[in-house]
C-alpha cells in the first residue's frame, strides 16, 4: 500500500471515535479529565477535633437549648447584679467615711441625765471634738486594745466639759467638767468648792424651787469662777446634802478630777471608783464637748414621730462653756 493510501493517525482516531458508542465516549472523557476536590464551605470553618473527638464546632452553642436564657433576661440579670454591687460599694465607702470622721474629728452624744444642769439638759444632742486631747484606744468604737496611752495627746484645761469612759468598766460614756488637774487638792467644805486649799469664787444668780422624783425643794443657780478665770453656772440644792462636805482629794499624775454642774445631783469624782467615778485617767478621755446641735424634751424619741416637734428651740446651736 502506498503512503498516500495509508490513513493518517488523526483520521484513525476520528474513525475509532466515530465507531464507539456514546457511553464509551463519555467514559473516556471522564477518565482523561483531571479530578478536582469538591470543597465543603462548612468544613473550612470547623476546627480540628480533639483526640477524644469531643471538641464542639465553633458555630454551635455549647449550652443545651433547654438551659439557654433569653438575651433580654440575661442582660437584665447582669444589670441588676451591677446595680447591687454599686449599692454595696456606696454603703461601704459611706460607712468608711463616717468611721473616719467619728474617730478623728467629731462624735455625737445624747445627754441621758440631769447631772450637768443648768448647762446641759437631758435630751440635749451634743457634738464632741476628738482631736482636742489627742487619741487613745477609747477614740475607736468598742475601745480595742491596739495601744496604750495617747497619740498626739494634749492636756485638758480646768473647766472643760469632757466626755470620758467610766474608769471602772472602760465602756460607759460619762460627761462632766474638769475641776482638778494632776497634783491638785480638791475638797468641798460646807457646800463650797476648794481648789488647792483656796475657795472658788461663787455668786448666787437666782433662786427658786424644783420638782423631781424626791419632791419639791429649793434650788439656786450659782456662777462659779475658777482660779484661771473661767466662769460658768452651777445648780445647787442648798447645804446639808451628801456631797457638800468631803475629804481632801489629791489628784494623781496622769489623772483628772471631774464634777457635775448639778452639784447635789451628780455621781462624779467625789464618789469612789467602786460605786462612782473616782479619778479619771488621761487615757479615758474621749473628747471635748463643743456645741449643742439640738434638744429634745424628755420622752421624745426618734422612733415616735409624734414627739419630733417636742423640742427646745432655744437650745439649738448653743456653744458650750
Amino acid at each position: 500500500m502506498s503512503e498516500d493510501q495509508k490513513p493518517h493517525d488523526a483520521d484513525a482516531a476520528k474513525t475509532n471515535a466515530t465507531d464507539a458508542t456514546p457511553e464509551e465516549v463519555f467514559a473516556a472523557s471522564e477518565a482523561d479529565a483531571p479530578v478536582e476536590a469538591v470543597k465543603d464551605p462548612a468544613a473550612e470553618k470547623r476546627p480540628v477535633w480533639s483526640d477524644k473527638g469531643d471538641a464542639p464546632f465553633e458555630d454551635e452553642p455549647t449550652t443545651p437549648v433547654y438551659a439557654r436564657k433569653p438575651a433580654k433576661k440575661a442582660k437584665a440579670e447582669q444589670s441588676a447584679g451591677d446595680e447591687t454591687m454599686e449599692i454595696v460599694k456606696t454603703i461601704f465607702f459611706a460607712l468608711l467615711i463616717a468611721m473616719v470622721l467619728r474617730i478623728f474629728l467629731f462624735q455625737p452624744f445624747t445627754i441621758p441625765s440631769a447631772s450637768m444642769e443648768p448647762n446641759l439638759y437631758e435630751g440635749d444632742y451634743i457634738v464632741v471634738s476628738k482631736w482636742s486631747y489627742g487619741y487613745s484606744k477609747h477614740s475607736i468604737p468598742f475601745s480595742p486594745p491596739l495601744f496604750d496611752g495617747r497619740i498626739m495627746g494634749s492636756a485638758p484645761k480646768r473647766g472643760d466639759i469632757v466626755v470620758f469612759k467610766l474608769p471602772r468598766d472602760d465602756k460607759t460614756d460619762f460627761i462632766k467638767r474638769v475641776i482638778g488637774l494632776p497634783g491638785d487638792r480638791i475638797q468641798m467644805i460646807a457646800n463650797k468648792l476648794y481648789i488647792n486649799d483656796k475657795p472658788v469664787q461663787d455668786v448666787v444668780v437666782s433662786q427658786g424651787e424644783i420638782d423631781d422624783i424626791f419632791g419639791a425643794h429649793p434650788v439656786a443657780e450659782v456662777r462659779e469662777t475658777l482660779p484661771e478665770g473661767k466662769s460658768f453656772m452651777t445648780q445647787d440644792f442648798g447645804p446639808g446634802n451628801d456631797l457638800d462636805d468631803t475629804p481632801v482629794y489629791e489628784v494623781p499624775v496622769g489623772h483628772y478630777f471631774m464634777m457635775g454642774d448639778n452639784r447635789d445631783n451628780s455621781i462624779d469624782s467625789r464618789v469612789e471608783q467602786s460605786s462612782g467615778v473616782g479619778m479619771v485617767p488621761a487615757e479615758n478621755l474621749v473628747g471635748k464637748a463643743e456645741i449643742i446641735l439640738f434638744s429634745w424634751k424628755p420622752g421624745s424619741s426618734l422612733w415616735n414621730p409624734v414627739s419630733w416637734f417636742n423640742v427646745r428651740l432655744d437650745r439649738f446651736f448653743n456653744v458650750l462653756h
